[in-house]
């Protein structure tokens, strides 16, 4: 199955939704026509009781080089030089990274090759993130005149202050290694173990409660911009919340008998 030619997806039995961008021949950049199929893939399967992890994984040797500069200069054409079309794709991209964190099902980025400018911001906007050790990374736009300045916002929330501004102010392109060393990725394996280690752990991931992964992943991201109390009165009531789902009462009861639970999803 596929959404448009350009994101392709596939659902195995497992619950394991693999999204995969396919324009290849132009390094997969982020053209209106990806970020409106990637919105649209992740707001469905948000709401796709048959989903229960995303992977978002990417066709040929470039994972993403970002956007479409190509697209960016031709919208210079316009009267305002292009500002009310450059708004429009930014607002567009800043949707997408943002419903990735928002949506309820965790996001696993499988990384083989370059992931630049937007496209680390991809990377760094999922949960969690598996590279092989050819994979490289990099906020470039200081090259040429232009500050990764969105793509900043998910990398400084990845990563140190120190390791997020050396990658911004320098370009450099990063090594897997030295991104895991960051804390950009969770691992780097060989090339060829890269799509069975993602699924492994995805397997994991999507054999757990729907409804304990969805509370979980929407308490962390909401706890973590709050001061230390506030942060700790609100997981306080998400864990009150959370025990009293019926998954809660039947992994505790599970645990407790020495068998395996049987999610509800509730």
């Amino acid at each position: 199955m596929q959404t448009g030619n350009i994101l392709l997806r596939d659902l195995d039995p497992d619950g394991i939704l693999r999204l995969t961008l396919n324009d290849a021949a132009r390094r997969n950049p982020l053209s209106e026509a990806m970020l409106d199929a990637l919105a649209t893939a992740f707001d469905t399967a948000g709401s796709d009781t048959s989903v229960r992890v995303i992977v978002l994984a990417a066709n040929g040797p470039v994972f993403s080089a970002g956007h479409d500069l190509k697209e960016m200069t031709a919208g210079r054409a316009g009267p305002d030089r292009g500002r009310a079309y450059f708004s429009k794709v930014m607002a567009m991209c800043s949707g997408v990274m943002q419903a990735i964190v928002a949506c309820p099902k965790p996001v696993i980025a499988e990384v083989d090759g370059i992931a630049t400018a937007a496209g680390c911001q991809l990377v760094a906007s999922c949960d969690l993130a598996i590279a092989s050790d050819t994979a490289r990374f990099s906020t470039p736009g200081v090259h040429i005149g232009l500050f990764c300045s969105t793509p900043m916002v998910a990398l400084s929330r990845n990563v140190s202050n120190k390791h997020a501004m050396e990658m911004l102010l320098t370009g450099d392109m990063v090594p897997a290694a030295r991104a895991e060393a960051f804390g950009l990725v969770n691992r780097v394996v060989a090339p060829e173990a890269l799509r069975d280690t993602t699924m492994e752990i995805a397997a994991k991931i999507a054999s757990k409660s729907q409804l304990t992964l969805a509370t979980g992943k929407r308490a962390f991201y909401a706890q973590r911009e709050m001061p230390l109390a506030q942060a700790y009165d609100y997981a306080s009531q998400v864990m009150v919340d959370n025990m009293m789902a019926r998954d809660a009462e039947e992994g505790i009861g599970a645990f407790i008998e020495k068998r395996s639970p049987k999610w509800q999803d509730a």
